[in-house]
């Protein structure tokens, strides 16, 4: 749950409530003021928002653009001021401690780089190490690990202004995770990668999370990263949190509808099929052997349509699987502020 802010100077949560988590925001607020003394604009990008993310957790803080997820990461890493509120990072008020934070956090914000454009990244990646502290040995050692977990060493001798967006992006998340920080910050991180890409990026975030514990903090417009990464999500609009449970519930508290994915054995026309599952049922015909059902399981049980869908039709392969998690949050930023 959110709450009001409390106006006044932005200050130190209780010490009682980091034990054990990464995060700790308690009615994080800020203001953006611009204009002329007398025409001044007042806008209110977070409002008072309150949340909890514990050590090692998987968190997706997703919203519409302009909701206010940008400028709470940046008072989440020390960047901005909030107006009001207060906030602790790996026990640390980030505003007030940002260098030694930065030693434990990794940031990815889109497509903002972090690496010298005419130098390689194994370059760039020795420079960063000196400046995190971290050995020859040490930073030569991440290197080839990120290399070969992102399946992008080869990339790391040539100079970034020769690569593809894909491919400065693998190297720019190499960066971000040289230090091993005990944090990740990702602001649309998988923006230009390819389909492989994506993939293996998703599969680094899940290995660092399961393996060493690492917790990830991600905001994506990408269903899949989603899907494949979070545990939980938290969703925001208009600067204040409107939806807060695990991915697996969004999906069960906020649609009840089920998805039929029917292959048949010979074609059956659309009619035909909406004939046998009756009323609540949305069918699309993708393919003449392909149908996809979308079951109002307020209307039918799925159980039923499934028995007439096995009696009454050539059956070749079914599954039963959720709605798209798209629809899911479409239906969330459908809900009043």
């Amino acid at each position: 749950m959110h709450h009001a802010p409390e106006m006044g100077r932005p200050g130190t949560v209780d010490r009682e409530q980091t034990d054990g988590r990464a995060i700790v925001a308690r009615d994080l607020a800020r203001t953006f003021t611009s204009g002329p003394r007398r025409r001044r604009k007042h806008v209110d990008a977070v409002r008072g928002i309150s949340f909890d993310v514990e050590r090692g957790e998987r968190l997706a803080f997703i919203g519409p653009n302009g909701a206010g997820k940008s400028t709470s990461i940046k008072m989440l890493t020390g960047i901005l001021h909030p107006t009001a509120g207060s906030a602790e990072v790996l026990g640390l008020v980030p505003w007030r401690r940002r260098r030694e934070l930065a030693r434990r956090i990794g940031t990815l914000f889109g497509q903002r780089s972090q690496l010298w454009s005419e130098l390689p990244p194994r370059s760039s990646f020795r420079m960063l190490g000196a400046i995190f502290g971290m050995t020859d040995d040490r930073t030569d050692r991440r290197i080839g690990e990120l290399g070969d977990l992102l399946d992008a060493g080869d990339l790391f001798d040539e100079p970034m202004r020769s690569q593809s967006l894909g491919q400065r992006m693998r190297c720019e998340l190499a960066a971000c995770m040289l230090h091993e920080p005990e944090l990740l910050f990702l602001d649309e991180p998988t923006i230009g990668l390819d389909l492989l890409g994506k993939q293996l990026f998703r599969e680094l975030l899940l290995r660092l999370n399961t393996e060493i514990g690492t917790t990830i903090f991600l905001t994506s417009h990408d269903v899949t990263d989603i899907e494949h990464v979070a545990n939980r999500a938290i969703v925001v609009n208009h600067g204040t949190i409107i939806y807060d449970a695990s991915v697996a519930a969004m999906r069960r508290e906020l649609l009840a509808t089920k998805r039929v994915e029917l292959g048949l054995e010979t074609p059956v026309g659309q009619e035909a099929i909406e004939a046998v599952v009756g009323a609540g049922v949305t069918v699309s015909l993708l393919a003449p052997t392909h149908a996809s059902l979308d079951v109002d399981t307020g209307v039918r049980a799925i159980k039923e349509v499934l028995d007439a869908v096995l009696t009454s039709l050539p059956v070749a392969d079914l599954s039963v699987v959720d709605p798209p998690l798209d629809r899911v949050i479409g239906e969330i930023y459908q809900r009043p502020a």
